[in-house]
């Protein structure tokens, strides 16, 4: 691999993306851990230009928005194996070093799925066909989850248009929502959320469908969580915790797959295309469940941060300190010996991008969500390339020279946009992500 894609310097945006990196006023000094007598406050609001600061009581670090502190780094190279072995084959990724990156996100991010988890059962609870003056098919499935009288079920609704002749690709949405939890609110003056992409009509018109499930059905997302829902009917009475029995995204990953077990079958879903789509901490599911689940054609990672397509040893806004204080559970226990050793970790997110390769990844970030980092969720797009490109696949680029602002880039196999504005998949990244998708669905 290249050494400027191994040792990555931060860089900085040119014009506008220039000054949305570096118009955050410098945060303050760090401050030692809280002693036990204290009650350490965590929050420590926003800087001038409205970025959250917050403080990892474990190491001390408190959030940085000044490139020139962010230290040098050198990441793991993914084309070399445990034994110091260079990969230049896809033989050897696939069969060798795909397999070790596996086992160490299993074993020390996400935790690995029990072989105990329960089955779903899915069954057709409903169909209406031509909906909505005639433009849509929507078929209602239930997912029941276990064989309990009480068994929570993945709720899934599939949309397709109602004049395709045979099996059509589809999008699935793994939105927030479901179980006990409310669906976000939707914007003053827009029509309450249904979990739908702001194209659907754009989807429905190439020929497509798409599907919405609710992360919550699958998992609950709280501190209990371990103690709830498919976890817990997966862990024997009184089984003793694991360090890496799996989290919270790690269930909502397997969620999907389950969900996958039911679009195969329908009649009116093509197997072989079936792309993925998640937002946030569901950014980071979906390209966890890539990972795992190779009938996932394509995925659509937006704004997914720290541990999900930020480089974790890039020093910028959210970081893996202050995901292991704040969300704990959404991983395997394990993650809580990394706060404060970034750099001694065996995996970083270009590896967990690459994981996907040679299927197609789309990557987004915003100018106004720096705690997500969208400079380090582009470069580890970039240092995936390698790893593309070795399987015979185009990579996005280098990481000296980075796309205009609102431009997105989506001639190769990683996509990329970062657009004016925050933490939301856009309808511009709808957009962009489905002319990226045509070369693959068309």
């Amino acid at each position: 691999m290249p050494r400027s894609l191994v040792l990555l310097i931060p860089v900085l945006f040119c014009g506008a993306l220039a000054a949305a990196a570096q118009q955050a006023a410098q945060p303050p000094a760090q401050q030692a851990p809280a002693t036990p007598a204290q009650t350490p406050v965590t929050n420590l609001g926003s800087d001038a230009n409205g970025n959250p600061l917050r403080l990892a009581v474990k190491t001390g670090h408190i959030s940085n928005y000044d490139e020139a502190k962010v230290k040098p780094y050198t990441l793991p190279d993914p084309l070399v194996l445990s034994n110091g072995q260079r990969v230049t084959d896809a033989r050897t990724w696939e069969r060798q070093r795909r397999p070790e990156i596996m086992r160490l996100y299993e074993t020390e991010i996400y935790g690995r799925v029990p072989a105990t988890a329960p089955k779903v059962t899915w069954q057709v609870t409903g169909t209406e066909s031509g909906a909505r003056n005639g433009t849509v098919t929507i078929k209602k499935i239930a997912g029941t989850i276990g064989s309990a009288a009480d068994a929570p079920s993945i709720k899934l609704t599939l949309y397709t248009p109602p004049s395709a002749k045979g099996r059509v690709p589809i999008v699935l949405l793994v939105n927030f929502g479901g179980g006990t939890a409310p669906a976000p609110p939707a914007p003053p003056g827009a029509p309450p959320r249904t979990g739908e992409p702001p194209v659907a009509a754009e989807i429905l018109g190439r020929g497509w469908g798409y599907a919405t499930i609710f992360y919550q059905d699958i998992q609950s997302d709280r501190k209990t969580s371990p103690d709830e829902g498919v976890i817990a009917l997966a862990r024997a009475a009184g089984q003793a915790p694991k360090a890496d029995d799996w989290g919270s995204i790690a269930a909502w990953a397997w969620g999907v797959s389950r969900t996958i077990d039911y679009l195969v079958t329908d009649p009116s879903v093509n197997p072989a295309r079936i792309a993925i789509q998640g937002h946030s901490r569901l950014g980071k599911t979906v390209l966890w469940a890539a990972a795992n689940d190779p009938r996932i054609a394509a995925t659509f990672s937006s704004c997914s941060g720290e541990m999900g397509a930020a480089l974790a040893r890039r020093d910028w806004g959210e970081t893996l300190d202050d995901m292991a204080q704040n969300f704990g559970w959404q991983f395997a226990a394990a993650l809580q010996k990394w706060p404060g050793r970034w750099n001694e970790m065996p995996v970083d997110a270009h590896m967990l991008i690459a994981l996907s390769a040679p299927r197609p990844v789309f990557i987004t970030g915003g100018t106004a969500d720096q705690w997500a980092d969208p400079v380090g969720e582009y470069l580890a797009a970039v240092a995936a390339g390698p790893v593309y490109r070795l399987l015979g696949k185009k990579d996005l680029g280098i990481a000296d020279k980075q796309p205009p602002l609102d431009t997105p880039v989506t001639s190769g196999d990683i996509g990329w946009h970062y657009h004016t504005g925050g933490h939301t998949a856009t309808p511009a990244d709808w957009n962009a992500f489905l002319v990226f998708l045509d070369k693959y669905f068309k």
